[in-house]
């Protein structure tokens, strides 16, 4: 960490806030699918769990970006917290008391992904609203690894608690689950206090009377006029509607049907996810690499992944995979990076959660859709067409954008 970040309250603030917060949503995820399975051992009622707490989020999101813009960031992401922490002291004590049932989950589960949807534009407004143009590139990548850490750090404590509150092996303990949740709702009063403490960067404020679909509707006025980011949004969404959906289903089955280990899904996802992390903590040579303009490194390093992707459905053990896995990880890590502080830098305050909720909704949105149809393209594709064709795609995207596009010549923005 530069001398500069850690001299900077605000951001210390948010990164052991973000650091905690992150930990106990990872004790949510564990425990709420075994909730489930210990109540109703039926796969239909998880899966519709899941649901639940996606569409909302999905749905909701714009509206999310336009509250952040006209109260602040701050404020949305603090009342967030707050209702998430309500809602999981509430699962909390229905499961401690065995009083939950699957209609009190259902509800819940609804209620969670309604506060995401706000959470989610506000937090990734946080850090330009209250950190210095200058810093954003390293701050970006600090938060972005320790998101990662928690990934891989998070599920081994909740199942740790789950095994040492007896757990029976197949299905956890309601007193195990019920501690996990507890986990989680605390975790979210405590980031909420360490946000208390952030103070905002003083930046113009929107008139308070605009109506918010109106709000909306300026969002992506904004988007659009701006004929860089129209472009990346576009291409983004394209990537994510026909390649990122279609690979969320792809991979379970790759590990279910062709490596025939359930444990070959967690190591896939784990050797991507310390790609992603090595990448992320690369991110600072984004400088070195201003020879190359924003646009074309994007559409490049897409190419790159496309090719990667290809072979996946043709491997026949573990660490074949882990050998393709590790570079995709590494090149996402490292573009992730890029493309958040692109968007921070280039911008304005005012303007910043109706932009992140716009860009998140090309993914909590498009990706879901691309997934749910993913099925009914397996009945006429093998999963090794399927990655093959999904690579292939990504490169003719790629390829696509640079000659017919103006995106290629999209420059990085200026830290100032």
């Amino acid at each position: 960490m530069s001398s500069a970040l850690k001299d900077n309250a605000n951001f210390r603030w948010l990164m052991s806030g973000a650091t905690v917060s992150m930990l106990g949503d990872q004790f949510t995820l564990i425990a709420l699918p075994w909730l489930v399975l210990r109540l109703t051992g039926d796969p239909l009622s998880l899966g519709l769990v899941i649901a639940l707490m996606g569409i909302p989020r999905a749905v909701f999101i714009l509206l999310g970006g336009a509250l952040v813009d006209r109260y602040s960031p701050k404020r949305v992401l603090m009342l967030t917290k707050y209702a998430s922490a309500i809602l999981l002291g509430a699962l909390t004590f229905a499961v401690l008391t065995d009083q939950a049932s699957l209609p009190l989950v259902y509800a819940l589960a609804f209620g969670i992904g309604l506060a995401q949807a706000f959470a989610v534009p506000a937090g990734s407004s946080m850090l330009p609203r209250t950190i210095e143009p200058h810093l954003l590139q390293a701050a970006n990548g600090i938060m972005m690894g320790l998101r990662q850490l928690t990934l891989l750090a998070g599920p081994l404590l909740a199942a740790l608690i789950l095994v040492l509150e007896g757990g029976n092996g197949a299905v956890a303990s309601m007193r195990a689950l019920g501690i996990a949740f507890g986990i989680d709702c605390v975790s979210y009063l405590v980031s909420a206090w360490t946000l208390s403490q952030v103070k905002p960067l003083d930046v113009a404020k929107p008139p308070q009377e605009q109506h918010l679909l109106r709000s909306v509707g300026e969002g992506i006025a904004m988007v659009w006029r701006d004929t860089d980011m129209r472009s990346c949004f576009l291409y983004w969404g394209l990537v994510s509607f026909f390649v990122g959906g279609a690979m969320q289903v792809a991979m379970p089955l790759l590990a279910q049907n062709t490596l025939h280990d359930a444990a070959a899904l967690g190591v896939l996802l784990g050797t991507h996810g310390v790609g992603t992390l090595i990448g992320m903590a690369a991110s600072g040579m984004l400088k070195k690499l201003r020879w190359l303009s924003f646009g074309a490194m994007i559409l490049s390093v897409d190419t790159l992944a496309g090719l990667l992707l290809m072979p996946v459905g043709a491997i026949s053990a573990s660490w074949q995979g882990m050998l393709l896995m590790l570079p995709l990880g590494l090149i996402g890590g490292f573009i992730q990076i890029a493309v958040f502080t692109w968007i921070q830098q280039r911008v304005p305050p005012q303007m910043m959660g109706r932009t992140m909720s716009i860009f998140m909704f090309i993914f909590m949105g498009l990706a879901p859709l691309s997934a749910a149809s993913t099925g009914w393209v397996l009945q006429y594709l093998t999963l090794t067409e399927l990655f093959a064709g999904g690579g292939a795609l990504l490169v003719c995207f790629a390829l696509g954008a640079w000659l017919f596009t103006p995106m290629r010549h999209i420059r990085h923005s200026a830290a100032g």
